[in-house]
């Protein structure tokens, strides 16, 4: 008898910094979410495509939830809302070399108020799958692990608790096929090769600002933000011939906003070496993205206190 196809939806949670992009990234295979080391990285709920023979999920990469400081940290707060709202399940992240601590316990209050309901006995009986997904495990021996797994056994009543290296790429398989078993039957959604659900220019914006957050690591602002203002496709007409000389770019013109005139030369960096080393590291990403060569035009402008100005954040996409 044929394997029933299964696909659905799949949020993924946990505090900031406990793995939600290096996860999708190493189950999908590519790099559709940015990755850091510092907390609050992803802004936006970055959909990842994962496809088998048998199954396709889309993996819901939300901001990570936190006590909102500004304006912007609501909106994220918001997004996290929006991106739970129809999930067929959800991974809640949590790093075996850290305490489960506050955080932990507020989203969990969070996915109960949403996705459970308390028995007769005082239980909780969730409405979805809840997967427990033990990141990092790599920083643990055997029996600090066992440890930490019945840690977090107490903690919640999971339905499947499941270890990972994400960068390792220690039981990713496993991983994948519980997120698979957790899926209702339902059609394929999107083509065989689409491994994102992000527009090029969301796509490319995220690119710049990781490389942003990677280059300049502790120097760089947190409150930077990446607009691609226009990917401009050169004619048809323009495109002609080898012989006549090497094809026109696609010109992808980036605005990057910070929120005061003294962090413009940290972006910028001396004799503009900043711009560009993230322009060389980007170039193959994006040529991707585009499907073609690109020339990727960058300007560091000021949007003053941005992160607490309605109107800025609306026209920086959040």
């Amino acid at each position: 008898m044929q394997e029933a196809y299964k696909s659905g939806f799949i949020a993924v949670v946990g505090r900031p910094n406990v793995g939600k992009s290096t996860l999708i990234n190493a189950l999908i295979g590519s790099h559709v979410a940015i990755t850091s080391s510092r907390p609050e990285t992803t802004r936006k709920a970055i959909r990842g495509v994962l496809t088998t023979d048998h199954a396709q999920i889309v993996l819901v990469d939300t901001p990570g939830i936190h006590r909102p400081r500004t304006l912007l940290g609501q909106r994220l707060n918001d997004i996290v809302d929006e991106s739970l709202s129809e999930v067929d399940a959800i991974a809640f992240l949590l790093p075996a070399d850290q305490e489960i601590g506050p955080g932990d316990r507020r989203i969990l209050s969070r996915l109960r108020s949403q996705f459970a309901r308390k028995n007769d006995d005082g239980a909780f009986e969730w409405k979805v799958p809840l997967i427990a997904v033990v990141t990092k495990i790599d920083e643990l021996n055997r029996s600090q692990l066992v440890d930490k797994l019945i840690e977090i056994n107490e903690f919640a009543n999971f339905t499947d608790i499941v270890p990972v290296s994400a960068l390792e790429h220690d039981n990713l398989d496993e991983v994948r096929q519980l997120f698979i078993d957790a899926m209702p039957e339902g059609p394929q959604m999107y083509p065989d090769d689409q491994i994102t659900e992000e527009p090029p220019e969301e796509a490319i914006a995220e690119l710049v600002r990781g490389a942003f957050l990677e280059e300049l690591d502790d120097e760089l602002p947190h409150s930077l933000a990446v607009v691609v203002d226009d990917i401009i496709y050169p004619d048809e007409d323009e495109s002609g011939d080898e012989a006549d000389g090497p094809k026109p770019k696609v010109q992808v013109l980036v605005s990057v906003y910070v929120e005061r005139d003294s962090q413009k030369p940290i972006i910028i960096g001396r004799k503009a070496e900043h711009l560009v080393r993230v322009r060389k590291k980007l170039r193959t990403p994006i040529n991707r993205i585009v499907g073609g060569k690109a020339k990727l035009d960058m300007h560091v402008k000021v949007a003053k206190e941005w992160q607490s100005d309605p109107k800025k954040l609306e026209r920086l996409g959040f």
